[in-house]
């Protein structure tokens, strides 16, 4: 597959140079990361373990690395990231449903202004 300790360390240097192309951004985007922090409600290994599911239902590999590492780091196991990718997998799977539903419903519409034209 990758090799994710590589990975995230090209990717550091990668939004590093990114930073000093477009500082605001990168500013913007760190304000963002803290600001859940900043409430208290949730432990830090918790917000990690959600940062999982989102990244898997995201499909970002830069954001795996970089919430993987901290999830270990806050001694997330591998069990309970196991469930909270489960979580992304039964969320997909209901948003393709709901989504599914939406698009009939656009079919119904469609056909039905083709039947009055």
């Amino acid at each position: 597959m990758l090799n994710w300790l590589d990975y995230r360390k090209q990717l550091a240097g990668r939004i590093g140079q990114f930073a000093k192309l477009s500082p605001g951004t990168v500013q913007g985007y760190q304000t963002l990361s803290r600001a859940g922090a900043s409430t208290g409600h949730l432990d830090a290994k918790t917000r990690e373990l959600i940062a999982l599911a989102v990244s898997v239902t995201t499909r970002c590999d830069g954001c795996i690395t970089v919430h993987t590492a901290e999830a270990v780091k806050l001694g997330a196991t591998r069990d309970e990231i196991a469930e909270a990718l489960g979580v992304a997998v039964a969320l997909n799977a209901g948003a393709a449903m709901v989504y599914s539903a939406r698009t009939l419903d656009a079919v119904d519409a469609y056909s039905a202004a083709a039947q009055a034209a």
